[in-house]
């Protein structure tokens, strides 16, 4: 298939001007989510050029409005769409591409998050593959992740796998409330508490630092389009935090744990 061969760049192209058509509400959610088709138009033939005409099929995409975000006490109503956007933005800029593709984008019901959906088995979740040794980086870079972007709800089905060719590659989804400016992180994965951060991934940490500070390729005005002032600056000094520390972090006081946890 064509989609096999598509970059995270034709991904965000297709997700962002292909036709959204909905299918249905998505169970389980806090908020109003949608499954919907992404079909290719002349839009997306317009923006993906090198790829042959009608090569592309319909592909399985979630949509988040803001209209259907439950208000939070804690987080400014209607922006838990762009938080999602600004989580993508940083695994992507991280080079970890740990979140699947997701853009922002008017759909049916109104302005919203739209990202690819990942087929996975609904059954394995982190608790059902926690310590695994073929997975011990990517979650090792999902804690780091979940640190600098202040995760206040990594829950296990939260990760998802994805069963690929050669070797299952996990994804991370919802990030609805991330970003805050004061500490909210709660999550179950607390496996490399206290342990040395791998060099490999501070300098990963050191060079997304660099990348927002000199606005590289646009990242920091789009955070600042996305989020507070406040919440971006809160992300820089979390970040260089982790790099200076080189420790991946331990519980802190409260409540550090999701509810549920699955």
């Amino acid at each position: 298939m064509a989609q096999q061969s598509l970059n995270t760049t034709d991904w965000l192209h297709l997700l962002q001007v292909g036709t959204l058509s909905v299918k249905g509400v998505l169970p389980w959610s806090s908020n109003y989510s949608f499954l919907v088709d992404v079909c290719p138009n002349t839009a997306v033939w317009e923006a993906l050029p090198h790829l042959p005409q009608n090569s592309l099929g319909e592909v399985r995409a979630v949509y988040k409005p803001r209209r259907g975000e439950r208000p939070l006490w804690d987080f400014t109503q209607g922006t838990l769409c762009q938080r999602e956007r600004a989580a993508f933005l940083i695994s992507h800029a991280l080079g970890w591409d740990l979140v699947p593709p997701t853009v922002l984008r008017e759909g049916e019901h109104g302005t919203g998050s739209v990202q690819l959906f990942v087929t996975h088995d609904p059954e394995a979740h982190y608790f059902t593959f926690e310590g695994e040794p073929e997975f011990r980086e990517p979650l090792q870079k999902t804690v780091l992740l979940d640190t600098i972007i202040n995760n206040a709800d990594r829950k296990a089905g939260h990760v998802l796998i994805e069963e690929q060719e050669n070797h299952d590659r996990l994804w991370l989804i919802d990030h609805g409330i991330c970003f805050h400016a004061e500490y909210k992180l709660r999550t179950v994965i607390w496996e490399f508490a206290g342990e040395p951060v791998p060099p490999n991934l501070i300098t990963d940490l050191e060079a997304l630092s660099d990348k927002i500070g000199s606005n590289e390729a646009g990242v920091r005005s789009e955070l600042t389009r996305l989020l507070t002032q406040r919440e971006v600056d809160a992300l820089q000094k979390r970040i260089r935090r982790v790099i200076n520390q080189a420790a991946f972090i331990s519980p802190g006081p409260g409540r550090h744990y999701p509810w549920p946890p699955v």
